[in-house]
């Protein structure tokens, strides 16, 4: 049996930037990203190839967790659309009017809540979940990645499992906020240690595993990397700042998700409440298309 775990903030915007038809309610919001959002969630659900029984959806609202209390820059809900920002809500609305399990993170974020998840079911250690799937291409959480745990990237129709992230990162899963701590993440608002780019901070974690472990002597890294002394010496200097980012970087695994597995198993639509939303938002190509309770 599988897991499915989606990434709804990175749906919901993946929706409202694709380039397809907008969609509008009948009394004139813009809904084409929780259009977007559910009609992929009803293709999933559809497709006989990843055989999903078991299903949870996570969404950032807002784009603020406790990481924002700790350092200014972390991302937050400036630069949102509005016309995005006002379906935070109705997007969620809309998941569970489907049926579907979903995790609305204030305090924490989406990404908090899959991996915790994923920590308590995954790698066969409750013996009920075979494989845990996290759907989203976000390099994040594939820190959560070990036997039993991939990333599916369905836009590039692809499974990261751990070996993909060595081989893309050339580090464990379990270093991947070390090597966002060092290189900096845009996405997230982490700046990085100053010089470090993917090579250099590629280089020493493979040879240390973590940013505690690395020497703070370049002549002791034992790797030869391009200009070590003037890294070693940013990374002397930044040592507090890379522990907050690594902070920063590193997900939850104690997000107080309330659900059972079997809470998560995928029983059909209620017809007349998926029926009555599809009505409303004027969504008539989806009205039939769910399996019924």
């Amino acid at each position: 049996m599988r897991l499915h775990l989606v990434d709804g903030t990175f749906e919901l915007y993946r929706a409202h930037f694709a380039p397809r038809p907008g969609h509008t309610t009948p009394d004139g919001r813009d809904f084409k990203a929780t259009v977007g959002v559910v009609a992929g969630l009803i293709g999933l659900l559809e497709e006989a190839e990843e055989a999903v029984s078991h299903l949870a959806i996570g969404f950032d609202n807002p784009i603020r967790s406790f990481r924002n209390d700790l350092f200014d820059g972390y991302k937050d809900d400036e630069g949102v659309p509005p016309e995005l920002r006002a379906q935070f809500d109705e997007v969620e609305r809309a998941a569970t009017a489907l049926g579907v399990v979903v995790w609305s993170m204030q305090r924490w974020e989406a990404d908090d809540a899959l991996a915790t998840a994923a920590a308590r079911w995954g790698g066969g250690g409750t013996g009920e979940v075979d494989e845990v799937r996290i759907l989203t291409p976000d390099k994040d959480l594939g820190q959560c990645l070990r036997p039993g745990v991939v990333l599916v990237d369905r836009i590039r129709r692809r499974v990261i499992d751990e070996a993909a992230v060595r081989e893309r990162f050339g580090v464990a899963p379990a270093a991947i906020p070390d090597w966002l701590a060092l290189v900096g993440d845009d996405s997230d608002g982490i700046p990085g240690i100053a010089g470090f780019g993917a090579k250099a901070a590629t280089a020493v974690l493979a040879k240390w595993g973590s940013i505690e472990a690395i020497p703070d002597a370049a002549s002791a890294w034992g790797v030869a990397v391009r200009g070590a002394e003037r890294l070693a010496a940013s990374l002397r200097a930044g040592r507090s700042d890379a522990a907050l980012y690594k902070r920063l970087a590193t997900l939850v695994h104690d997000v107080p998700l309330r659900e059972t597995l079997d809470d998560m198993r995928w029983r059909g639509a209620e017809r007349s409440t998926w029926q009555a939303w599809c009505d409303e938002v004027g969504a008539s190509e989806l009205r039939e298309r769910p399996r019924w309770r």
